[in-house]
């Protein structure tokens, strides 16, 4: 089928959905001109990835790439193979400009028009890399279903987590990949490689207590899930908190909060007498304050986690 042509039928695929998280920070510290190479040359990169595993890349959206694959378990290898190749680069970078890859793997079936994909699957892939922390990589349970056994693939189940758009909580699984990391698919580019990391390393504490739980997280640890799935970091036993509620990640060397859920998560910093709200958003935590979930501060009933560092 030529590119001009649409797909009267669908098929079933496996999508791949990998995007470059920090890229704000990345063109600020660079320059537009440098940094669009190499975002360029990291995309190419991953696409390549994406072949050699018998996939094939339909297009890249700025900082990210949107692949399809026949196989759902070359797809899976294929995100691997990208999550350890760009972890050992990063190695090389300054936590100043790191960028970190998170991705999104879903199956069903796509559509193919004028040589762009179109589908649920598609839609669900960018979702989960949108809803995934750096270096993560989040799919389906169609997916898990369609990996044979004998990869050795890991999978922690997530628990059913609402998504935009679906009236049912999709069960969705988080693929381990840092073990027995390889170096075979790096490819340093040489601009890039140029940046040393500092010779120290700035890290950070997070400090979270909710009724008689008290937990400290590093930056090494991040990201840390707050919810009532037993698979969140922080559990919250509280039927208005999502499963997985919220995400606290590190990124260029502060902790951001990111609303996952489907009623809200809202925003209080010590002094300050106005609330942040946060639907699907993410801001800024420094100093204390509190974290309200599911509902506003105004409910004095309000599942609130309070943080300091």
């Amino acid at each position: 089928m030529t590119t001009n042509e649409v797909s009267s039928m669908g098929v079933q695929a496996t999508v791949v959905f990998a995007d470059l998280t920090g890229s704000t920070a990345f063109y600020v510290a660079l320059g537009n001109e440098k940094a669009t190479r190499a975002v360029t040359r990291i995309t190419q990169w991953i696409g390549e990835v994406c072949e050699a595993h018998q996939g094939r890349v339909v297009k890249k959206l700025g900082d990210g790439v949107l692949a399809v694959f026949a196989d759902a378990g070359n797809a899976a290898n294929a995100v691997i193979a990208i999550q350890r190749g760009h972890q050992q680069r990063l190695l090389k970078w300054p936590d100043a400009i790191r960028m970190e890859i998170k991705a999104g793997i879903a199956r069903g079936e796509v559509v193919e028009v004028d040589g762009d994909c179109y589908g649920d699957a598609v839609n669900v892939a960018s979702r989960l890399s949108d809803l995934s922390g750096g270096n993560q990589i989040w799919a389906t349970e169609s997916v898990v279903a369609q990996v044979d056994d004998t990869l050795g693939l890991r999978f922690m189940s997530l628990g059913p987590v609402n998504l935009r758009g679906r009236l049912e909580a999709v069960p969705l699984y988080k693929i381990e990949w840092q073990e027995d990391a390889r170096t075979e698919f790096v490819t340093m580019q040489a601009s890039l490689a140029e940046i040393e990391r500092p010779g120290t390393h700035q890290a950070g504490r997070i400090h979270l207590a909710y009724l008689d739980t008290n937990r400290s997280f590093t930056s090494q640890e991040m990201p840390v899930y707050l919810g009532r799935a037993e698979q969140a970091e922080f559990f919250i036993k509280d039927p208005r908190v999502s499963r997985l509620h919220a995400r606290i990640e590190w990124r260029n060397g502060a902790f951001f909060i990111t609303d996952l859920s489907s009623f809200g998560t809202w925003v209080r910093f010590t002094g300050s007498d106005t609330d942040v709200p946060l639907r699907r958003d993410d801001c800024q935590l420094h100093g204390t304050g509190e974290i309200a979930l599911g509902m506003p501060f105004n409910d004095i009933s309000a599942p609130t986690v309070h943080f300091s560092f």
